[in-house]
């Protein structure tokens, strides 16, 4: 095979897999904590509104990734509040969190720009990256993706190496007993399931001001759920949700690679969820999620 293609192949791998990553993460730390986020996709469709959003009316892709960290940490409150202090049933209000982040992204993109289906096109990280040269501009274009990098080693280290992380990951295993030694369990619940919604949004973002210009409808197209799939294939780890992230997108992007090829355009768009399926129905069994995960807790 040409190096070139390879080369590209490896470069789209790591595109296609950092909307992935930032939900992944999300997910990873809201679960070692004990809360289920099935609200990943709501709330990277939130977040890919509110940037592109947030850059239509300010011009600044700063302050639309900002807006767009807002956007999902407030649907995490909505989920910490309703899964952690109502002890509702955290699967059907990560449903509801997905209804209303696709559905609300859906209903103020005709509101506030007119029109139905996509937005206009509006200041993207290529716009950023487009007055510089080289380094630099790669710099710029790609930040999301050296940032992204930079948070699966810091959440590592986070969670397996420092005193809070430690009681965090001891609040997804044994709630009660983190409680008897002075552990704050609601307030370790609540800021990571805040942190899981900022995370998610954030390559919601990327999806829209990253990769493109424009928020369209379906855009997310199901990368949450694959991102939740990553989450049990990497064992709730960062480092091996990081690594199930590149292995979805590396058949993302052997379809567009196959794109040339003679194979039906229905195939190649089924492929990632096709090895989602194939991974985690081979893997689940041997996964251990934290034995408090999705359990309500009541002091």
């Amino acid at each position: 095979m040409d190096m070139s293609v390879i080369v590209a192949v490896l470069a789209i791998t790591v595109i296609k897999a950092t909307p992935l990553l930032y939900a992944g993460l999300g997910g990873v730390i809201s679960e070692n904590a004990g809360v289920i986020n099935i609200g990943l996709e709501g709330m990277m469709a939130a977040g890919a509104f509110s940037a592109v959003a947030a850059s239509f009316f300010w011009h600044s892709v700063a302050l639309a990734v900002i807006c767009a960290v807002i956007s999902g940490a407030l649907l995490g409150i909505l989920l910490a509040y309703l899964a952690i202090s109502a002890r509702a049933n955290q699967i059907i209000v990560g449903m509801a969190i997905n209804v209303l982040g696709i559905g609300g992204a859906a209903f103020l993109l005709a509101l506030v720009f007119g029109q139905p289906g996509a937005s206009p096109e509006v200041r993207s990280f290529a716009d950023v990256a487009a007055g510089a040269s080289g380094l630099v501009a790669d710099l710029e274009r790609y930040a999301l993706v050296w940032l992204g990098i930079v948070l699966v080693v810091a959440m590592q280290i986070f969670l397996y190496r420092t005193k809070p992380g430690v009681h965090l990951r001891a609040v997804g295993e044994a709630p009660h007993a983190s409680l008897a030694a002075g552990i704050d369990v609601v307030k370790y619940r609540y800021a990571a399931t805040i942190a899981g919604g900022a995370l998610a949004a954030l390559g919601g973002a990327y999806l829209s001001i990253g990769e493109v210009d424009l928020y369209s409808d379906g855009m997310v197209a199901g990368r949450g759920f694959i991102a939740l799939a990553a989450v049990i294939f990497g064992r709730w780890n960062p480092l091996g949700t990081a690594g199930a992230c590149l292995f979805f997108g590396f058949f993302s992007s052997l379809q567009i690679a196959l794109q040339r090829a003679n194979v039906p355009a229905a195939l190649l768009e089924m492929l990632p969820y096709l090895l989602t399926i194939v991974a985690i129905a081979g893997f689940i069994g041997r996964a251990r999620p934290p034995a408090a995960d999705g359990v309500p807790f009541t002091p």
